[in-house]
C-alpha cells in the first residue's frame, strides 16, 4: 500500500542482522591515543602555557626530561661505584629514569601522532634534528652508566636461488641451481632419462627465496 503524499514510507522490516560492532583499537592505537592526551595536557599544564603549533623540538625535549620523574630504570651516575655494572650487587642512591628504549618508541608514537591530528610532517617537532640527537646521547649515556651496550639487530639477508631444468637433445634431464649472490656454481645436478621421441631441447627455470 502506498503512502499518502508528504507522509514517511513505511519502516521496512526485513530480518537483516545488525552489523557488527567496530573493532577495538589495537594495543598500539590506544597507546598511542594516551600519549598524545598526555602531550596535550603537558602544553596545557606548561608555564607559560603553550600551544601545539608553537611547539619545537625543544619543548618536546623538556617533555621527555619531565617523564623521567615517573621512570623505572636505575641509570649510575659518574662517581657511583656501580657505574658502568650490569648487575650491582647492592642498592645504590642513583636517580630512575626512563629508559632510552622506552622514550624512543614514544617518540615514534607522538610523531605518528602529530601528523594523524593534522600536523605537517616538514614542521613535525618529535621528528626535530634536536630530538634526534638528544635520544641518542640518552643511549649512549644510560649504555656507559648501565653497562648494557645497545646494538642494532642484523637483518638477515635474503637468498635467491634459481633452478635451470634443461632437457637436451639426448633426452637427460640437467638440474642447476645457484645463488642470487652473484656467482652461478652448480648447487645440485639430477640426471634422468626421456621419452628417445623428444629431440627438442626446452628450458623451464624457476626462483625461490630462502
Amino acid at each position: 500500500m502506498d503512502s499518502a503524499p508528504g507522509e514517511p514510507p513505511p519502516l521496512v522490516t526485513a530480518d537483516t542482522p545488525p552489523p557488527p560492532p567496530p573493532a577495538p583499537p589495537s594495543r598500539y592505537e590506544s597507546q598511542k591515543r594516551r600519549d598524545w592526551n598526555t602531550f596535550l595536557q603537558y602544553l596545557r599544564n606548561h608555564k607559560p602555557p603553550l600551544t601545539l603549533a608553537r611547539c619545537s623540538g625543544a619543548h618536546v625535549i623538556e617533555f621527555l626530561k619531565y617523564l623521567d620523574q615517573f621512570g623505572k630504570t636505575k641509570v649510575h651516575v659518574t662517581g657511583c661505584p656501580y657505574f658502568g655494572h650490569p648487575n650491582p650487587p647492592s642498592p645504590c642512591a642513583c636517580p630512575l629514569k626512563q629508559a632510552w628504549g622506552s622514550l624512543d618508541a614514544l617518540i615514534g608514537r607522538l610523531r605518528a601522532a602529530y601528523e594523524e591530528n593534522g600536523g605537517r610532517p616538514e614542521s613535525n617537532p618529535f621528528g626535530a634534528r634536536a630530538v634526534r640527537i638528544y635520544l641518542r646521547e640518552v643511549r649512549e649515556g644510560q649504555a656507559k652508566a648501565r653497562g648494557i651496550p645497545y646494538e642494532k639487530k642484523k637483518r638477515k639477508r635474503s637468498t635467491t636461488v634459481s633452478a635451470t631444468t634443461v632437457i637436451s637433445d639426448g633426452g637427460e634431464v640437467v638440474t642447476r641451481e645457484s645463488d642470487g649472490g652473484g656467482g652461478h656454481g652448480v648447487i645440485n645436478v639430477s640426471v634422468a632419462s626421456t621419452s628417445a621421441t623428444n629431440t627438442t631441447p626446452s628450458v623451464v627455470a624457476t626462483a625461490t627465496t630462502v
